[in-house]
């Protein structure tokens, strides 16, 4: 019996098909309600953050300690209570152990920490970590010095977060999930949309049975290691049932949770398409049966879609409210195309009497896929990366051109695919089984010349002896005989198969197509974890505008020092005017230990940029009046962190030098 095709007329079901349409509303009622909770809980959110700024800024020498730690981020990001960890040069806590304080105002997001007071001079260590809008693990760390910088022992941590075993199980849990969905959703999209026989054949039902094992267990997976991903990284933490549930609290861990029961409706689904309408003779229940299936099934391929746009990179940056719905339909596309292509290929490698007309389905399946693929991914690059230059200065820019050129190689293939297409049907009368006409019982053969061969011809034309039909008395031996039969007839079809070269050459085609699609996933997973081009280029203008030199007023110090002599001790006051590159003014007040100003011999002054190796360049001040020296023209090649030191001479024999470190520019 030929496959009827979806028909969407409005004429009512029939009582025994108001039970299985019912379980279809059911479903589609329950994805409509998760779907809406989770999009009612999706606002305006941010994209993958990063870091672009921090008071003190990395690398700064301050001459005073600060009370609190600044982070700026180029979007929203959440923190832990222990998220901000600064460590003095000893690797002890310099921190209060405080939450961070939330101080965003407008576009700038900005968190802190406060400091412990009376903090010792030296190198001071900042780790953050942070989970960014679109659920990615980000982190980092930077140095700073109060005074002099010192050495320290604290190591620069080198891992990123989301890295290490935990994030290379995630990562495969990631690519398993996506595997998962595409087999599910383009298989069962095949069977109905494009061979309804299929329903009846195991192979078939593996596939998908398959695709909704491995996007389960994939996403157990992914919500068991959430906690160890974005936090400590040990693998332990895992069943951390404190950890468990801070990740159920979050975006992330809500849409892993929904996806699990949208599975649960898919399972129903799948016993409904392989169980009652796989066993359907009736062309009028079949055909009310599969619009009541491509309804809830669509209803349930769009709500698992949706816990990703919901929860990566569709829900944050730009655009959201657009994005999310675009990405829904990018994922059913890839679903339709290359789960429907994995399906093709293992009907055409395992089932004998698939037809040309199922084929030529695909090819229309296939073609309005790639058309909605190339609309959502024309927006979906332009939202990701904004800029020609993003394109090719970015990780993420150049994997996308990876991926346009797997897809363009996969088209390619494809329209080679079309061709052995175009050949099935037109040799082979609208059967992919070349000259032979397929029959619908198992124990039917096909002869070369299209005419049907019984069982002794099927038998002896396969090389098996012909077994006389048994008697009534009996019934074991007949049984025996149609198994053997059966068995002969399927070989006899596998070998005309076989042999039909447009056939084979519709496999090698298809075989190709699936491998570059297998290529074209990897690649799709790792960009869903890479930062978005736009995002990095906005975080880098950002970081180079905070590090910018900014004209904050004049550089001032204040050191004591002691010559050793008679009325040896006292302290310098010191000013350099406007503390830039160029030409700069340079004042030094020099104080006694009563506090008045300090008649002395000689003051000195050396500026010295050890970074560059610049340097000391003197600065030999002049006397402006008792206890005031000045110097004009205090020329500073380069903005850096400088140290400035001071020699000062209280008599002939007795003098000392004391220096700071100052940023300057």
């Amino acid at each position: 019996m030929k496959a009827t095709a979806p028909h969407f007329g409005l004429a009512p079901p029939i009582p025994a098909l108001r039970r299985p349409l019912a379980a279809a509303a059911l479903l589609a009622a329950l994805v409509c309600m998760v779907f809406g909770l989770l999009l009612g809980g999706a606002g305006p959110v941010s994209a993958h953050a990063a870091l672009t700024g921090s008071d003190p800024q990395d690398g700064a020498v301050v001459a005073t300690p600060p009370q609190e730690i600044k982070l700026t981020f180029s979007e929203g990001v959440a923190l832990g209570d222990d998220s901000i960890r600064v460590l003095d040069p000893s690797g002890k806590r310099a921190d209060t152990g405080a939450a961070p304080r939330d101080l965003a105002c407008g576009s700038t997001m900005k968190y802190s920490v406060p400091l412990h007071s009376g903090l010792p001079d030296g190198t001071y260590t900042v780790a953050w970590q942070a989970v960014s809008a679109d659920s990615h693990p980000i982190s980092g760390a930077f140095t700073f010095s109060v005074g002099t910088p010192s050495k320290t022992a604290v190591a620069l941590p080198t891992d990123q977060a989301g890295g290490g075993l935990v994030g290379t199980l995630y990562d495969i849990a990631r690519y398993a999930a996506y595997a998962g969905f595409i087999l599910l959703v383009g298989g069962s999209a095949f069977v109905l949309a494009c061979w309804q026989r299929g329903a009846g054949t195991r192979p078939l039902q593996r596939l998908v049975a398959r695709g909704w094992m491995t996007l389960t267990v994939a996403t157990l997976a992914m919500l068991l290691l959430r906690n160890p991903y974005t936090g400590s990284g040990k693998l332990a933490d895992a069943f951390d049932l404190d950890g468990l549930k801070a990740v159920l609290d979050t975006k992330p861990g809500a849409a892993l949770v929904s996806r699990l029961l949208l599975l649960g409706a898919s399972a129903l689904f799948i016993a409904v398409l392989f169980g009652a309408y796989a066993k359907r003779e009736d062309a009028r229940e079949k055909r009310d049966l599969t619009f009541g299936l491509a309804i809830g099934g669509t209803v349930i391929a769009a709500g698992i879609a949706g816990t990703w746009a919901l929860a990566e990179h569709a829900s944050a940056g730009i655009q959201p409210g657009i994005a999310m719905p675009v990405d829904v339909l990018h994922l059913l596309a890839v679903a339709a195309w290359l789960g429907g292509l994995t399906a093709l290929l293992v009907a055409l490698h395992r089932t004998p009497d698939i037809d040309a007309t199922a084929v030529r389905r695909f090819s229309g399946v296939a073609f309005g896929s790639v058309l909605v693929l190339a609309a959502t991914g024309v927006y979906q690059s332009w939202r990701q990366v904004g800029t020609w230059s993003a394109l090719t200065g970015t990780a993420y820019g150049q994997l996308l051109l990876v991926k346009v050129g797997l897809v363009a190689v996969l088209i390619g293939i494809a329209w080679f695919s079309r061709r052995w297409t175009a050949r099935l049907v037109t040799s082979g009368g609208g059967t992919a089984t070349g000259p032979a006409t397929t029959g619908s019982g198992a124990g039917d053969g096909d002869s070369a010349g299209g005419g049907k061969l019984s069982s002794a011809e099927a038998a002896e034309k396969a090389g098996a002896p012909v077994v006389s039909a048994p008697t009534a008395e009996d019934p074991a031996r007949a049984a025996q005989l149609a198994r053997q039969q059966a068995a002969v007839a399927t070989a006899q079809k596998k070998r005309i198969r076989d042999a039909d070269p447009d056939r084979s050459g519709l496999r090698r085609s298809v075989l190709a197509e699936v491998g570059v699609a297998v290529a074209l996933l990897a690649v799709t997973t790792v960009l869903t974890s890479t930062e978005p081009a736009r995002t990095e280029e906005e975080a880098a203008r950002a970081s180079t505008a905070a590090t910018a030199p900014a004209n904050e007023g004049p550089v001032s110090l204040k050191l004591p020092f002691d010559t050793g002599g008679e009325n040896g001790k006292g302290t310098v006051r010191l000013e350099i005017t406007p503390a830039r590159t160029g030409a700069n003014e340079l004042h030094i007040w020099i104080d006694g230990s009563d506090g008045k100003a300090m008649d002395i011999p000689e003051v000195k002054v050396a500026l010295t940029l050890e970074s560059k190796d610049i340097g000391p360049l003197p600065v030999v001040p002049a006397r402006l009046a008792e206890g005031h020296w000045t110097a004009d023209g205090v020329q500073i090649p380069m903005a850096g962190n400088w140290k400035v030191a001071v020699t000062v001479r209280t008599s002939d024999i007795d003098q000392t030098t004391i220096d700071k470190n100052v940023k300057i520019g």
